[in-house]
């Protein structure tokens, strides 16, 4: 898509004034010149113009709010002193990918006081002896040069707070699960105690049972053995009587 065609795009019925951040990446430049871009976006504070087959950023208009610029990925060799004249409040610049080579191309961005962050990944001069050394010299107002400081400390995250709320909410979680973990665990270990319990009565049932039972079997043995005496001693006297009548 031309670039022209993608800033209407972008503008959705909004004036330019209107408009504080503006994405172009992967659009057509024309013949390697920016085209469309006016001063009229006299608010924008956020410009990318990522992979765009930028050449140079000599047709760059006056944005005086512009705090960040997104070049990287471009043609880009030199001609920075335009971003001093008219981006003068930048403070991020991001450039990697582009085809800077020599230290002295950065020299013009000396005239930018509040930029903060510079990224030069992917650019022939990050392969110079000494060249994060050199860039902090020609550039003392900068924090960050490719993600960390002078002393090899690297920028904070954009957004920390939201991690660590991220954080806070996951760690929530995985405690409400836990408890439904140990919830669980507690019904399992009463069904647990349910069922032996219930096992122990079944099993005092049948013992009573098969005691009942012994108890009766025993009183059967015992009528029966008495029957038989009863009926032996019967018999003895009635051979005992018929003895004596014989005699």
């Amino acid at each position: 898509m031309e670039m022209k065609k993608r800033l209407t795009l972008e503008l959705r019925n909004k004036k330019p004034a209107e408009v504080k951040e503006l994405v172009l990446d992967n659009c057509r430049s024309d013949d390697g010149k920016i085209v469309g871009l006016s001063s009229d976006f006299e608010n924008l504070e956020f410009l990318s113009m990522i992979n765009i087959n930028l050449l140079s950023v000599s047709n760059l208009p006056k944005l005086s709010k512009l705090r960040k610029l997104e070049l990287s990925d471009n043609r880009i060799s030199g001609g920075l002193e335009v971003l001093a004249e008219r981006t003068p409040n930048l403070t991020h610049l991001n450039l990697s990918g582009n085809k800077i080579k020599d230290i002295n191309t950065l020299e013009p961005l000396k005239k930018l006081p509040n930029l903060h962050s510079l990224d030069l990944f992917n650019c022939e001069v990050t392969m110079l002896i000494n060249y994060r050394e050199s860039v902090f010299a020609l550039l003392p107002q900068l924090t960050y040069l490719d993600g960390f400081d002078v002393d090899d400390q690297e920028a904070p995250d954009s957004d920390p707070e939201a991690d660590g709320d991220g954080l806070d909410d996951e760690y929530e979680e995985n405690g409400d699960g836990e408890e439904d973990d140990d919830d669980e665990e507690d019904e399992l270990d009463e069904e647990v105690i349910d069922d032996e319990e219930e096992d122990d009565d079944d099993l005092d049932a049948e013992e009573e049972e098969d005691g009942v039972d012994d108890e009766e079997e025993e009183d059967d043995e015992d009528g029966e053995d008495e029957e038989e005496d009863e009926g032996d001693e019967g018999e003895y006297k009635t051979l005992i009587l018929l003895t004596r009548l014989h005699g």
